[in-house]
């Protein structure tokens, strides 16, 4: 495992409570790096990556759509590492096969890798759409895998309108864990809610692609993300005490991402929350546990926080690293009332996704007055926070009076592109811009 990634955890919080104070938040930092220096590329790594493309008949219109998604997925073929094994699928109404025809996967090689891409060029559109019988063929497909790097890319530019709700939700419930699905809607014609709930089931991202032409250089960027991965299944384990209740577990970096409800039972008092592949990145985590109070100057581990993946059968989990969240009571108001810097950063992009994902919702039911002041708060909350990015998708949608105060007049007339790019968008987050220590770029970030 020489290309493994050295992880490292660091734990940042302010570990001091009031008399009779309960709650303990944490910022869970997570970086994964070669030891010395940069990451080899991980060409020992077995991978599999599938290829979904939406071919309803609504690809049709442009047809510039399915051209262009035609040319993102042979562009993305092009970028598999040779040994890499991979399939294509067509979606509408059902899944079929594009390469290979008869099923399986396929190792991605000069022959095979042409074979796909000509295969590719015979796709037509048509028929609906049902996108979790797309997501239950790549989960057959991944079957053939034991371990390695599952990577899923899904195209589509409509709704999922021929299967109900309750079939993509046991679907997903089926396919949680077993492999990561980045979802792409190219187009406006797609509902932003419904893949992001696909996404967040299978860990993955999702994101718009307005214009078609922009298809190509994002199918490459997230092949080439997914091809840097070199580790598979990573989970972060958290033991409390028995007294203790753990609240949540969430992602806050690079996007929010509530894991709580993701939890599996490991041990007595621990669960471990799934994190999908790594390569050589940072990602953070904000924790709060719910501990008794304690006497004045007593400290308490109020979480064990490891990093670990799931050893072979019958074997144990390979801890890669491990951090402990403490709490200590103290009568020093000075101290108990500090806030640590990074949770409270933390704390406002969660709730300037939130906002931005309200008002935004608001506005669309009529409800101006509920959109004017949601979307005013994540004005102020992006500003404080030097999200610049959030910041500039805002001024496309509210006209800012008063950043500070969050006073915003509601745009009459917005590009529906602007609306989904900033509604996809709400929940990436950045590293404050106030706090030098977090705004360093960290090996492996962009």
């Amino acid at each position: 495992m020489s290309e493994q990634p050295q992880f490292t955890v660091k734990i940042d919080q302010n570990k001091y409570l009031p008399e009779g104070g309960r709650e303990v938040h944490a910022i869970v930092s997570v970086e994964a790096g070669a030891e010395g220096g940069a990451m080899p590329a991980p060409a020992g790594t077995r991978a599999s990556e599938v290829i979904i493309i939406d071919t309803s008949g609504s690809m049709s219109y442009p047809d510039t759509k399915l051209r262009a998604a035609v040319a993102a997925a042979q562009v993305a073929i092009d970028t598999l590492r040779d040994g890499v094994e991979f399939a294509v699928i067509s979606g509408s109404n059902t899944a079929s096969m594009v390469y290979p025809r008869h099923g399986g996967l396929v190792t991605a090689s000069p022959q095979t890798k042409d074979k796909a891409k000509r295969a590719l060029s015979g796709l037509r559109a048509s028929g609906g759409t049902a996108i979790g019988s797309w997501l239950r063929l790549a989960d057959e497909l991944f079957d053939d895998v034991q371990g390695g790097i599952r990577h899923a890319i899904l195209l589509t530019d409509g709704k999922n309108q021929h299967e109900t709700p309750e079939e993509l939700d046991a679907v997903l419930f089926r396919c949680g864990g077993r492999f990561v699905c980045d979802c792409r809607g190219v187009g406006t014609d797609w509902e932003v809610a419904e893949l992001r709930k696909i996404s967040s089931a299978l860990l993955g991202s999702v994101d718009i692609v307005a214009d078609p032409a922009g298809l190509v250089a994002d199918f490459q960027a997230m092949t080439e993300a997914a091809m840097g991965k070199s580790v598979a299944d990573v989970a972060l384990r958290v033991w409390t005490p028995q007294t203790a209740r753990l609240r949540f577990v969430k992602q806050v970096m690079p996007s929010v991402e509530d894991l709580t409800g993701k939890r599996v039972e490991s041990a007595p008092q621990a669960g471990d929350y799934p994190l999908g592949a790594w390569g050589a990145e940072s990602r953070d985590y904000h924790i709060c546990v719910e501990v008794p109070p304690g006497e004045i100057g007593k400290e308490l581990r109020a979480a064990w926080v490891k990093l670990v993946v799931p050893g072979a059968p019958g074997e144990e989990a390979q801890v890669l690293a491990t951090g402990n969240v403490l709490a200590q009571w103290t009568d020093d108001e000075a101290q108990s009332t500090r806030i640590n810097p990074r949770v409270a950063h933390y704390t406002g992009q969660a709730e300037l996704a939130v906002a931005i994902q309200e008002g935004l919702q608001a506005r669309k039911d009529g409800d101006f007055d509920t959109a004017t002041a949601r979307l005013g708060r994540a004005v102020v909350l992006a500003d404080e926070a030097g999200n610049d990015a959030i910041t500039a998708m805002l001024r496309k949608v509210v006209d800012v009076v008063d950043p500070a105060t969050g006073t915003v007049r509601l745009k009459r007339h917005v590009e529906k592109a602007d609306e989904m790019a900033l509604d996809t968008r709400s929940s990436k987050t950045v590293r404050t811009r106030k706090d030098e220590t977090l705004t360093t770029p960290r090996p492996g970030e962009r």
